[in-house]
Formats: structure tokens, sequence, C-alpha cells
């Protein structure tokens, strides 16, 4: 029966993960971002089921052949899955293999859906390959301050809601956030426009986490943070880590034009979180 496991459980998991697979895997796994795991076994756990804490997505991790999970995850999906999803609006079940071979089971085992694919691209950064000397030049009136704590808990920003709901769609506390996390804003003058910032962390490995609002589009500041952003984490060391939908021309220009380096591609699922629209 597929069931829950408890967060101090997680370490059970560990060696399901593939090592060369998604970061926010591994990052809920040990405990860094949160999330939720689901597995054929509690005790000793074969085949699973990642949500990642910020709703963006279900990952299946471990043995793509355990006959078992795959036979009870469709109706694991419509009763629990379901259930859980509604209380947080969610209303698209997004699924991914942590491993290559997950792929034709989750085609095989959700084909009586309205199923759709996309597909992903990862990049990382190195230090030689880093464009340090093409950093965007923005408008005077945009302004780059780094996420600390006096800029969280401050009172100038009008908007500062946002910065607070996007640290902690991904982060269990800030406190955890400040520990291990790192990022940069741009406001104008009194409001944040433009944020990014670790979204999940793993060992020396930071995924970023890039939004600029709508009405600020097109003044290369996305462009501008995630060079700053690159350029701090490789000071301190880590790695940048960039995935996005290969379709996302804007986001991959950004990453290319940084210096960011294609190390590996995944493809993703989606269909509807509705019982009747598969029948």
């Amino acid at each position: 029966m597929i069931s829950e496991l408890n967060q101090t459980d997680f370490y059970k998991c560990k060696n399901l993960i593939n090592q060369q697979g998604q970061i926010e895997v591994k990052a809920v796994v040990e405990g860094i971002n949160p999330g939720r795991i689901f597995v054929d076994n509690i005790y000793s756990p074969d085949a699973g089921l990642v949500w990642l804490g910020n709703n963006d997505g279900f990952l299946f991790i471990g043995n793509e052949s355990n006959e078992e999970f795959n036979s009870q995850i469709n109706h694991f999906i419509d009763t629990m899955i379901q259930a859980e999803a509604e209380k947080v609006g969610l209303k698209w079940f997004e699924a991914m293999g942590n491993h290559q071979k997950w792929d034709v089971v989750i085609e095989k085992l959700f084909a009586h859906r309205k199923l759709e694919s996309w597909n992903q691209k990862v990049y990382t950064l190195q230090k030689e390959n880093f464009y340090a000397e093409d950093e965007p030049v923005i408008g005077q009136e945009f302004e780059v301050i780094k996420i600390d704590e006096e800029l969280y808990y401050s009172n100038t920003l009008h908007n500062i809601d946002l910065l607070h709901s996007k640290i902690l769609e991904y982060w269990s506390s800030t406190e955890q956030f400040f520990r291990l996390g790192t990022g940069y804003c741009i406001k104008n003058p009194n409001n944040i426009i433009s944020i990014c910032f670790s979204g999940f962390v793993i060992d020396d490995v930071h995924a970023v986490d890039i939004e600029t609002l709508k009405a600020y589009r097109g003044n290369k500041l996305a462009q501008k943070l995630a060079h700053v952003f690159a350029r701090d984490c490789l000071e301190n060391d880590f790695t940048p880590y960039w995935d996005c939908m290969e379709d996302n021309n804007p986001s991959i220009a950004v990453a290319e034009k940084i210096g960011f380096t294609n190390i590996f591609n995944y493809k993703g699922y989606y269909f509807p979180l509705d019982r009747m629209k598969h029948i």
C-alpha cells in the first residue's frame, strides 16, 4: 500500500535518488526544502513519489518496475492526492521521472488520462565559463539590493509581501533560507519589481528562481539579477543551477548569455486533477 513517509524517515529514500537527476528531489529528501514523500513500503522503500513543497510537480523516484506501486498509483492520485491538491488549489498533476526509465512507465500508467508532455532543460555554471565582464546595464531608476533580514523585515517597501511569499513558497522558514540560500531584488523605488534567489539548495548547488513583474519586463532586469546572483554564487564556491522549459527561449537566452552550460534534459507530463476527466 502506498503510504506517506514521516519527514524523519526521508533518509530511507536516499538510495532511490538518481544523483545525476533533479536537485529538487535531493533537497526534499535531505530535509532542506519542504515536500512530501509517498512510498510503496515505509520500512524499506523501493519506489516513491516526491511532492515538491512549492507545488511545482511530482517526481517519481526509485524502481520504475515496482508492480505493486505502479498498480496502486492511479487510485492513490484519485483519492489521496486529489483531496490534498484541492486544499491548495492545485488543478494539474505534473509528473516527472527522476531518471529516464520512468518516462515510458508514466506514459503507460496515465495513458487513459488526457496526458500531455513538455521538455525541460537543466544548466549549471562553472567559474571558467562565467562571462563576468558582460554584466547588463539597467536604468538608473532601478536599484539592485541583496535579500537579507533587514530587507525582508523592511516596512519601507510597499509590496514586501511579494518577497515573503516567494521565499516561503520554497522554504519552510525564513531562517532556513538565510542560513542556506542567497538572493537579490531590484526595486523601483519603493516596490520590488524583480527577484532572483536560491529556490532549492543541495550541498553547494543553488537552483535559481527568478521572476520580474510583467509591467517591467524588457528592461534587462532578469539578466541583471541572474548575473549578480551567479557572481555571488561563484565567489562563494556555489554552483548555480538553471532549470527551464525547452520552449522558454527568453530564459534559455539569459542563462546562455551568462555562460550556463546544458548538462541534461528531462521530460515532464501533466494531466488535469479531476477524477471525471479521464473516465
